[in-house]
């Protein structure tokens, strides 16, 4: 997805000129904060269908790459986040091809570091126990460190 994005960017970027992209981007960036920190709502596209918890249990390596892949490419996902979204539009506004590259490699890092952890919680619901109890603060902090991962990709290309 990220790929397709990547190129899609290339137009894009080529047609609107950086101020106007930026100019696009920083209030998105703004309002998906505000989003993740629960201090407003915004709705995100999503298909409401879950990877079965089973697909987690295949192993520590098939049952993360099989999650990753299906949640990755939308097949099946219920998205809590607005963040892969907000990654998307990066690309598609402001993150050079490279950037994107390294923007999916990040997302599918994230994607398989989940269902590796919860493996060693068994399926008696310990993961999800730990998962609500910190929800609101991983959050935050995964907006914030995306925030920034984005910012430092677009600081970067301006120069």
């Amino acid at each position: 997805m990220v790929l397709v994005g990547a190129v899609l960017g290339g137009v894009v970027q080529a047609l609107l000129p950086f101020a106007v992209r930026l100019a696009l981007f920083a209030p998105l960036v703004v309002a998906v904060l505000l989003r993740e920190a629960g201090l407003i709502r915004l709705p995100v596209p999503e298909n409401k269908r879950l990877v079965p918890e089973a697909v987690q249990h295949r192993g520590r390596v098939v049952g993360p790459i099989q999650f990753g892949f299906e949640m990755g490419t939308g097949m099946r996902t219920y998205s809590p986040s607005a963040l892969p979204h907000l990654v998307l539009v990066g690309v598609l506004l402001v993150i050079p091809f490279t950037g994107a590259l390294a923007a999916g490699a990040g997302f599918a890092l994230a994607r398989w570091v989940m269902p590796a952890a919860s493996i060693g919680y068994g399926a008696d619901g310990g993961w999800e126990d730990q998962w609500r109890r910190r929800r609101r603060l991983l959050a935050v902090a995964t907006a914030l460190a995306t925030a920034t991962a984005l910012t430092t990709g677009v600081v970067l290309t301006a120069w």
